[in-house]
């Protein structure tokens, strides 16, 4: 069974296209004509300030960027003279920068509208503040150069704790969701869990947007958990913190008993904690599941049952 789909990295997002997506969000507006959109592309998740290159010192310069000017580098840029502030913006401009934005609703100077324009360039301004368009801006683009993937299972929140329910096709994995919601749980996908991995090495789990809030249930049907349940037992997304994996009664896969083997699943590159729990009949796994995600919750904690329970064994067994 395949459970992943790894498509390629996003190494880079057209200026036009960031701007169609972020554009009103981020209160945008054009300066430059529309033809400048079509050639420029972001090729990293920050932003520039170029307080340094406004002077002329272009050494170390993070040409990939969107360039920022705010107050400051405006205040300072404005007191130059017109032939500097032309050598400045022809030196940046021939960096291939991907595009420059005014913060504050700061009027352009007229060397920066005339050599942007001719190198085919966006500038753009916006009416936010350099420090409240930079987290934005860094969230927007986090989220769109994240590595992303494809898992098959269903991802719920249990007390807190993201969980994703993994095992093959039939094995009672949307059951047991839909009992774990009737339990007051919510859930995030089903079926394809879409997962993004975050600059701090944090896979988070979250669907499409057509597919929020459904479910399929064998011998029912599609279901609107939103309608049945309430929108509180739906979220739009969760860090995976446990993936549970239900395991057939013949697997050849010997149980943990004791909880002292710990497991792990890769998920885009960073182990998460794994644990197996085999079918039988009668078995509630739903309630497993729950109990699984209390264990990995006072593990986070720093309390561990098994070795709690292993460290009172030897002593007393050596004394």
């Amino acid at each position: 069974m395949s459970n992943t789909s790894f498509p390629p990295p996003v190494e880079s997002i057209g200026v036009k296209a960031f701007f169609e997506d972020y554009g009103e969000k981020l209160l945008l507006r054009l300066v430059t004509t529309k033809k400048t959109l079509s050639r420029s592309t972001i090729r990293e998740r920050s932003v520039n300030r170029p307080a340094l290159a406004v002077t002329g010192y272009f050494k170390y310069f993070a040409h990939k960027r969107i360039q920022l000017f705010g107050a400051g580098e405006m205040g300072f840029f404005r007191e130059q003279t017109s032939s500097k502030r032309a050598k400045v913006m022809e030196t940046m401009a021939s960096k291939r920068i991907p595009c420059v934005v005014v913060s504050r609703n700061l009027a352009p100077t007229p060397e920066m509208v005339e050599i942007l324009e001719r190198k085919g360039i966006p500038l753009f301004r916006t009416s936010l503040t350099s420090k409240a368009f930079t987290t934005e801006v860094t969230v927007m683009l986090e989220e769109r150069f994240a590595p992303k993937s494809t898992y098959h299972g269903t991802l719920l929140d249990v007390r807190g704790i993201g969980t994703l329910i993994r095992g093959d096709s039939g094995s009672g994995k949307s059951e047991a969701a839909l009992a774990l919601i009737e339990r007051g749980h919510s859930l995030v996908a089903d079926d394809m869990v879409r997962v993004k991995l975050l600059s701090d090495h944090t896979p988070v789990g979250f669907c499409d947007e057509m597919s929020r809030g459904f479910m399929e249930c064998r011998g029912i049907g599609i279901i609107n958990i939103e309608e049945l349940f309430g929108i509180r037992f739906v979220r739009l997304e969760k860090r995976i913190d446990l993936v549970v994996t239900f395991l057939e009664d013949s697997s050849q896969s010997e149980p943990d008993r004791t909880g002292l083997d710990r497991k792990t699943f890769e998920l885009l590159g960073v182990d998460v904690p794994h644990m197996e729990i085999p079918l039988r009949p009668g078995r509630d796994m739903a309630r497993l599941v729950e109990v699984a995600a209390m264990v990995q919750s006072a593990r986070q904690l720093g309390h561990d049952s098994a070795s709690d329970f292993n460290e009172k064994l030897l002593k007393k067994m050596n004394g």
